[in-house]
């Protein structure tokens, strides 16, 4: 080898160490003229394409073709589920489809009791749909029949791990609910449990839960319509936002030009992408199941403070911007508060009884409407005794005059919602007097008024006696049983006194939901109390009362009606199938309350209702409520059956002190009556009087088991053969 090219390999390498350096440099050089190149060139490819793709699109369209660069989508439709027992929440529906057609978006309105969720709900995931729930709450708090499957599985999948938190991750809705704050416990249970179950389930929910109060005292808005109303207004608005891509609305407080409920790029809210997920997920996160806020009723400047990293220059802003927040909010809280107590204090304020709703529907049903708060209404037995024709039961038991008798009452509230409630629960409900109250002076003069308007009517009618009418315009009876629960009217025993003042006879009906205001009763003519059940479950089935310890407040009123010395009744109602079995438990009740009178009577069908499950098989017949009411005599040894009213499918059973020798004395000498009560009046309180100091002798013809039965004989129209089936040795 030759000993000089070692030597030039030799030097060669001392010299590029010497000079690595250089080289080093060389070689970043060419890499970042490289990168340069290539990001030139990239950038050139990309202003290319945004340049052609319009054109393309352009030429596409121009050839009856679509654009290749499709509008984004982000709400598809809506659909609108309701559950409703009484049609309130369908109609509710209808009118949301209405209002939601308005935005060109396509809607549909399903009953939840032809709705599958097992199979369609997961569906609405990726549909880009939104999900409207309407939904009731029924008695104890549970869901309509119609939505009671689905919230049964909606609960279930809730609770079940193999559905996951993320089951219906996707799915965007809003709930509103229809109840009665009355029901405090229950109050719209059935919305707050759907709410809570589809977020469990990882739905999102677009806005907050709206909550419709039947009770007019408490509704935030006034009445359930007005309270839906609103909801609906924020829906559609919400709505209208989500169509435009926001995610938010507005707070305010963005910055100009950075508006970020407005920045709705395609990557963002494409369906699955990661944006999206982590949206759903931070919201999943901050979002609460049991309340009834949402993200709309709240600020993006509050969840940007907390993500964000505060400058220290801007920190003295930040506190004295949230001192200011926090003045304001004390002084919002201190007006509410005097606002509420002054409302609560000054009875000037308290709403009315009668909503403009309600009184459209109780003056269709032909009720003349008294003030806030009471209503008359011309009987129909007053009609037919006007024709000269038979009378009502009260006529044949009692001896009243139909066609004297004015029906009315000067509180149209009640505390049950029976089931075969013949107002079909047109009327307010609640459990304490909450609204404006009209003086007993102003009730009595315009009842009377309106009475005798509506009795004006059939002068001249054909078939109409002139001396019945004429004695008809003169009110010699007052039945305080048209509707709702007389007794609650704080100034009820000012309105008997002005009555009774009057020459007018008095029969107060009373639900049993109020012992201490029969106990503070001042006498009646006669004194009723409805019991339409005999145990705790059967009462709660049928009359479906308000109060939590209906029970205890029933037995009570059983007791305080013991305790009155005037003329005093049991009214039972017999709902074939639902009370007609338990005859041992209403003796043990006739024990307690030891009335003068027990009216047993089948109960009548009124038409079909939403709001109740009753139909004509659960009418009794007539031979089937003497059946009963002979059984019963049997249980109770001091009463036995005294009168009939066939067409009213009426019984009267009356206590043997009522039994002079073998004459009944049923009727009731109301002369006698007023002559009695004005020497009440006139000693203060002091002199009392009894049942049997006014009573007077029953007719032949209204006795049980009489031809007639119970039908006078001067009447026209319901003179009775002899039957050949004979049922008066029962």
């Amino acid at each position: 080898m030759d000993p000089s090219l070692d030597m030039w390999d030799f030097s060669s390498l001392i010299s590029l160490w010497i000079n690595r350096f250089y080289i080093y440099l060389g070689f970043a050089f060419g890499f970042s003229l490289w990168i340069c190149f290539q990001i030139v060139i990239r950038k050139q490819n990309k202003n290319s394409q945004e340049k052609t793709v319009p054109k393309a699109s352009r030429d596409l369209m121009t050839n009856g073709y679509i654009s290749l660069q499709k509008k984004q989508v982000f709400v598809s439709g809506v659909k609108i589920f309701y559950g409703s027992q009484t049609g309130t929440a369908k109609g509710f529906a209808t009118v949301l489809a209405e209002a939601v057609s308005s935005l060109d978006l396509p809607v549909a309105v399903i009953n939840l009791k032809e709705y599958d969720p097992d199979d369609h709900l997961v569906e609405e995931v990726t549909s880009k749909n939104v999900c409207a729930f309407l939904v009731a709450t029924y008695t104890d708090g549970r869901p309509t029949e119609s939505a009671e499957w689905f919230c049964r599985w909606l609960e279930e999948a809730a609770n079940d791990f193999r559905f996951g938190k993320t089951y219906l991750k996707g799915v965007r809705y809003a709930v509103f609910g229809l109840g009665n704050s009355a029901y405090v416990s229950h109050f719209n249970k059935v919305a707050k449990n759907v709410d809570k179950w589809l977020w469990m389930l990882g739905a999102h929910r677009v806005m907050s839960r709206g909550e419709g109060d039947c009770n007019v005292v408490k509704s935030k808005h006034g009445s359930i319509e007005a309270d839906f109303t609103a909801w609906k207004a924020r829906f559609i608005s919400r709505l209208q936002a989500l169509c435009k891509g926001e995610r938010k609305p507005c707070g305010g407080n963005c910055k100009k030009g950075k508006c970020e409920s407005n920045q709705h790029g395609s990557e963002a809210m494409e369906p699955g992408s990661h944006a999206q997920e982590g949206f759903h997920q931070r919201d999943a996160e901050q979002e609460e199941p049991f309340g009834s806020t949402s993200e709309e009723e709240s600020g993006t400047e509050d969840h940007q403070s907390l993500k964000s990293v505060i400058d220290v220059e801007d920190l003295g802003k930040i506190m004295d911007r949230m001192k200011k927040e926090k003045r304001e909010k004390e002084r919002q809280e201190g007006e509410t508060s005097l606002i509420r107590s002054t409302v609560k204090n000054e009875a000037s304020e308290r709403r009315a009884m009668i909503t403009p709703a309600l009184r459209e529907a109780l003056t269709k049903q032909g009720y003349q409407l008294i003030g806030s708060h009471s209503g008359v209404k011309l009987c129909r037995w007053t009609k037919s005794m006007l024709r000269g024709r038979g009378g009502c039961y009260k006529h044949t038991f009692y001896g009243i005059e139909s066609h004297r008798c004015m029906e009315t009452t000067p509180s149209l509230a009640c505390a049950n919602k029976c089931v075969f409630c013949w107002r079909h629960h047109t009327n307010p409900v609640g459990t304490e007097w909450r609204w404006k109250m009209d003086q007993a002076e102003m009730i009595l003069k315009e009842a009377i008024e309106n009475h005798q308007n509506v009795m004006k009517q059939f002068r001249g009618v054909p078939g109409v006696r002139e001396e019945r009418f004429e004695e008809g315009m003169t009110v010699k009876h007052c039945a305080l049983s048209l509707v709702g629960e007389p007794i609650m009217y704080p100034e009820i025993n000012r309105f008997l006194k002005l009555l009774h003042e009057c020459k007018i006879s008095s029969f107060l009906v009373t639900n049993a939901q109020f012992p201490a205001e029969i106990r503070s009763l001042k006498p009646v003519t006669q004194l009723y109390v409805s019991v339409d059940a005999s145990t705790k479950e059967s009462l709660k089935k049928i009359d479906r009362p308000l109060f939590k310890d209906f029970w205890q407040r029933f037995l009570d009123s059983l007791k305080a009606l013991a305790a009155k010395q005037q003329r005093t009744v049991y009214r039972l109602t017999l709902v074939k199938a639902w009370n007609v079995d338990e005859l041992q438990a209403y003796a043990k009740l006739v024990s307690l309350g030891n009335p003068d009178f027990i009216e047993v009577k089948g109960v009548t069908y009124c038409g079909e209702s939403s709001a109740s499950s009753l139909t004509m098989a659960n009418v009794p017949w007539h031979e089937e409520v003497v059946r009963f009411v002979c059984e019963l005599v049997d249980l109770i040894p001091d009463y036995e059956i005294a009168c009939e009213h066939e067409h009213s499918n009426c019984l009267l059973i009356a206590h043997k002190k009522f039994k002079i020798g073998r004459e009944w004395w049923t009727w009731i000498d109301y002369s006698r009556f007023q002559e009695l009560i004005q020497e009440y009046e006139d000693s203060g309180g002091s002199k009392t009087f009894s049942a049997k100091d006014y009573m007077a002798k029953t007719p032949h013809w209204a006795l049980f088991g009489a031809n007639e039965r119970g039908f006078d004989p001067k009447d026209t129209r319901y003179q009775r053969k002899n039957k050949s089936k004979d049922i008066s040795g029962c």
